[in-house]
């Protein structure tokens, strides 16, 4: 995120995920922006087969029922929608007249939900991660879980967006999700939606002399909490320490890349946001507190549930040497989405870079692996 504008999933939200209370993986989403963009396409298409579907289709479509007729706007919506599935990304995604509405309200926050994290994994609806302390974390519901349903109907096909709005609603009221996980039977969890606090940091200075920073989210508060983390952990007297993001689906850009800083000197490169070529890369680099000597042993612990700005973190702390990587291999999500405006009234959300590591490393295409 740059100039202190959240780059919203998840962060992603955003969203590649969406937590279900507000957004998730808010890093990854750029605001939105007017047509076109900076690249003109370079390849011609003959949109004559469409015209002529549409004309069958207007001249001998009859409906089994007496439904409405379609409007012409709603036949164009449908076809936008159609083109951005055929390019098999889950997070392109196109938002008629009243999604756009809806995925501006969750943008902008509405803090009553389950709070949980979700994206698409293998074309399947997933939990990312359980929000420590919220409706979904103490109904059981688990990182890698498969959501198979929402109200007794089925999920296949259904966007993240669309999931989102069927998930997320009044605080006090219910949602039945059918969840698969692992080698059980598929079965029912039912979700009591409330008001979401989100967490952020806890510091514990443990009996063996370890101080635990534990990470539950990177949002605007975060480099404030970790700088009173730091200053915790000087008068502790101690040199070792874990950053706990096991579960942290992520965040603001801006906060990694500030935590960051604490430990890698000034210039050097937190992440890179890669175009493939349709502009130049755009790099992220430390402010350079730099605080530490060698004689820190810092650990990182990370797990499926690890996304986003925590893989960005993990990543470039793993590839100066800074930290031990312990746990299991990072959610992958690491790719960037623009919302460009279609109309007044629809827009359309793009995957337009991918996030790399300071060595190179696709975050979306790999995830980070612990040591």
């Amino acid at each position: 995120m740059l100039d202190n504008t959240p780059r919203f999933g998840m962060r992603s939200v955003i969203l590649g995920g969406l937590i279900l209370l507000a957004v998730g993986f808010f890093i990854g989403t750029h605001g939105p922006s007017s047509w076109p963009p900076a690249a003109p396409a370079t390849e011609t298409i003959d949109f004559a087969p469409l015209n002529k579907a549409m004309q069958l289709l207007d001249d001998n479509f009859v409906p089994a029922t007496t439904t409405p007729k379609l409007t012409n706007d709603q036949k164009l919506w449908g076809a936008i929608t159609g083109l951005t599935n055929a390019y098999g990304d889950p997070y392109t995604t196109f938002f008629p007249p009243k999604e756009k509405t809806t995925f501006q309200t969750q943008v902008q926050g509405n803090f009553e939900g389950v709070g949980m994290e979700i994206a698409i994994r293998n074309d399947v609806l997933t939990v990312v991660t359980p929000l420590k302390g919220s409706p979904a974390f103490e109904a059981g519901i688990k990182t890698g879980d498969l959501i198979l349903k929402i109200d007794g109907k089925s999920t296949e096909g259904l966007s993240v967006e669309d999931a989102v709005s069927k998930i997320r609603g009044p605080g006090g009221t219910s949602v039945t999700l059918t969840l698969a996980r692992g080698d059980k039977q598929p079965f029912d969890v039912s979700v009591v939606r409330r008001t979401i606090n989100l967490p952020t940091i806890d510091t514990t200075l443990r009996k063996d002399g370890v101080f635990v920073i534990q990470f539950y989210s990177f949002n605007a508060l975060s480099p404030e909490l970790f700088r009173n983390a730091i200053r915790e952990f000087a008068q502790s007297g101690s040199n070792k320490m874990i950053i706990d993001l096991r579960g942290n689906p992520g965040g603001y850009l801006e906060a990694a890349v500030d935590v960051a800083s604490w430990f890698l000197p000034v210039g050097k490169t937190v992440v890179s946001e890669d175009f493939a070529g349709k502009q130049d890369a755009q790099v992220h680099r430390s402010r350079g507190y730099d605080v530490f000597t060698d004689n820190l042993k810092l650990v990182v612990l990370i797990d499926g549930g690890s996304a986003s700005a925590s893989e960005i973190l993990a990543g470039a702390l793993h590839d100066y040497g800074k930290a031990t990587l312990i746990g299991d291999k990072s959610f992958g999500k690491g790719s960037v989405q623009q919302v460009f405006d279609i109309t007044d009234t629809t827009s359309i959300k793009i995957t337009i870079a991918r996030w790399l590591t300071p060595k190179g490393t696709s975050i979306s295409h790999e995830g980070i692996a612990p040591d």
